[in-house]
């Protein structure tokens, strides 16, 4: 199962199975050249398997799809809870997000590489899911908490995240040739350069507006 923390259990269960074979394919391959008979094999399930449990090749990136999302949700919320300051809840989940690059390549690349519009239309767009409106939410409480500069959740959420998530994608094309934490306290100093408001993140997890305490939870 493509999990990012969670041990697969074993034997591993055919539904498992299923979305475990299928990542590679899609991601190695493309979705559009991947067929039920490749996951099929890969999965070594019947046919009649995957039917009864995803409904075809689209209820099983479907379900993909959704899992993994749950899965960057949960590394959202680790991060979250680890850091009380906004600009620091940025950096740990920066650097997980890299880490993650690094040992779960194609969990990390269906994520944020494919190209999911072409091949779930029905689905929300990544921006639009529960894991990238938390991301927002940590910008959001920093803007509000006067630790980052701006107004707009969404650009300064770009001006941020963006450039990391290009570094993803960068390492996935294998364009950066050493491993991404070894870029982090770099790409930290360049970003938070211009969009953190203070010279220092508040390292005791708090940040005051208007003489207001407001801690990032």
């Amino acid at each position: 199962m493509p999990y990012l923390k969670t041990e697969t259990p074993s034997p591993e269960p055919i539904d498992c199975r299923i979305l475990s074979a299928a990542l590679d394919l899609f991601v190695d391959n493309g979705y559009h050249k991947v067929s039920i008979h490749h996951i099929q094999q890969q999965a070594n399930v019947s046919i009649g398997s995957i039917y009864n449990h995803f409904g075809g090749k689209e209820g099983i990136a479907s379900a993909l799809y959704k899992h993994i999302l749950k899965e960057i949700e949960q590394v959202v919320d680790d991060a979250v809870k680890a850091e009380t300051s906004p600009t620091l809840q940025c950096k740990h989940l920066i650097n997980d997000l890299f880490n993650y690059t690094e040992t779960h390549r194609n969990i990390i690349a269906f994520v944020f590489h494919a190209k999911h519009v072409e091949f779930l239309p029905e689905e929300p767009h990544a921006c639009d899911s529960i894991p990238f409106v938390k991301m927002r939410g940590i910008i959001r409480r920093g803007i509000d908490c006067g630790e980052l500069q701006g107004s707009d959740t969404y650009v300064v959420a770009s001006a941020i995240f963006g450039g990391a998530i290009r570094m993803i994608q960068l390492r996935l094309e294998n364009n950066l040739l050493q491993p991404l934490p070894s870029y982090l306290d770099e790409l930290m100093e360049v970003t938070f350069g211009g969009a953190r408001r203070n010279q220092q993140p508040a390292l005791n997890g708090s940040c005051k507006l208007n003489d207001t305490l407001c801690t990032a939870v």
